[in-house]
This record gives structure tokens, sequence and C-alpha cells, in this order.
């Protein structure tokens, strides 16, 4: 039997990825996102796959909570959700961010996670089968300048899979949080506003991960043996690093 994956997030980065990974694997796919035709256009180069589309930002509780229970018959069983959908946005520091980004980054990489995570829930636990895989980030684990708000999100994102575990010991139920480093995606294009040269500065000289190498970890953690849980995957590429504390020493 076809094990069904919800993956929001789904039109690019490492929803997409994880979207070919799976569907390469004969999965049955729900996958989400805010731009329609790209999730038609997956759909339509994957005939041979079942698939659902939903197109919705995960901040919009209602829509999230319709679109989850009317799920068709085929797909209602979700065996595992893959809360990918966020974004950071600026790299300015907190004195002089922008409120307009801070509100969209809580409002997208912790409530959206939120609101999927207890739509699709309940269902789990009255199968007591499932996985939760949350997509977290380094910038959950260290600080940098700029990081503030992201970091922020990121580290609610840890905690809340650690205690999703707590409130699940007593089911078949799996969590894992994967904390990637440096990407290269659209995450940066998206975080500076779409300024695609400073995007690509971001990655110059470096080797980062690629949406397919999270692919690959999303899908081997869906894959160890079923007593088994994978709590947290850090993972960096690697010509990065933890920085050193800093110290700033004034002069004379």
């Amino acid at each position: 039997m076809r094990k069904t994956i919800l993956i929001t997030g789904a039109t690019a980065g490492f929803g997409l990825a994880c979207s070919n990974r799976f569907a390469e694997e004969g999965w049955k796919l729900i996958i989400a996102g805010r731009r329609g035709e790209r999730l038609e256009e997956f759909k339509s180069a994957h005939p041979d796959v079942p698939i659902h589309t939903i197109v919705f930002d995960v901040r919009d509780r209602e829509r999230v909570e319709q679109s989850i229970a009317e799920l068709p018959e085929q797909f209602n069983a979700i065996d595992v959700l893959v809360n990918n959908a966020g974004l950071a946005l600026g790299l300015s520091g907190s004195q002089e961010a922008d409120m307009d980004d801070w509100e969209t980054m809580v409002d997208t990489n912790i409530k959206g996670l939120l609101y999927m995570t207890r739509a699709i829930l309940p269902g789990m636990v009255q199968r007591d089968q499932g996985h939760i895989i949350n997509l977290g980030s380094v910038a959950g684990n260290y600080p940098y300048p700029g990081g503030n708000v992201y970091g922020g999100t990121k580290a609610f994102v840890k905690q809340f899979s650690n205690n999703l575990l707590t409130d699940l010991v007593k089911t078949r139920i799996r969590v894992t949080n994967i904390e990637p480093g440096l990407a290269e995606s659209e995450f940066s294009i998206v975080r500076f506003h779409g300024d695609v040269d400073k995007a690509k500065q971001v990655y110059q000289g470096t080797k980062p991960l690629t949406p397919a190498d999270i692919a690959d970890i999303v899908y081997w953690v869906t894959n160890v043996p079923q007593h088994v849980n994978i709590n947290t995957v850090e993972v960096m590429p690697v010509c990065q690093s933890c920085g050193p504390f800093l110290i700033h020493r004034e002069e004379g």
C-alpha cells in the first residue's frame, strides 16, 4: 500500500526536492503552496503518481483547516507531514529591522507550522501512526548578526518538536526536527526581497547544501525502523562551522 505524504512549501527549494524524492519512491503526494501553477506543473510531470494539490498560504488558518477537512478519501490518511513552508526576511539588526518582516516570519514559521500540525495530528493519533517532520535551522541553535527573529522562530520549531515528542510518547507517532545550515535555494532571494545578485553573494566561494541533500535526509528519517525516532538532524556543508564568540573590544 502506498504511503501518503503532505509537503508544505512544495513549489520550490526543499519542498520541491522532497516532492520529487517521494514521487520517485512511489508515495502518494499532497503538495501545498501558494503558487498553483507550479503545483500543477509538478502534477503534470508525474502522471503515474497520485498527487493532490492544495493552493494556500499556511498563515491562513481557516483555509488550512478547510483544506485538510476536505481532503479526498484517497489522501486523508496522512502518514508523513513535512512542515517545510518558511522563510527569512531581511538581515538588519533588531534596532532597524522591518516589523512587517518580523511578523511575516512569525506568522509563517511558527503559526503556519502550528496550524498544519494541529489540523493533521488528531488523525495520526486516531490511527496511532504517523510522522511529523519540521524544517528548522541551525539559526535556531547559533546566533548570527541579523538573524534575530528568524533564529527565534527556528528555536521555537526546535522546542515545539521536542514538546511534541513528549505529548506523543504513548503513541507510535514520530517527530523529527531537521536543521540545515548553508543551503542554496530561493531562500536568500526571498530574504533579500528578490535581489538575486545580493543572494548570490551569500554562496560565493562555497559549496552549500542543496535541496536534494535535504530531501535525501527527509526520506532517510522516514525509513528507519518503526521503533526508531530520529529526534534531530543538524546538517551543514563542510565549508561551514560554528563561529567563535563575538567580543567587542573598545580602543584605548
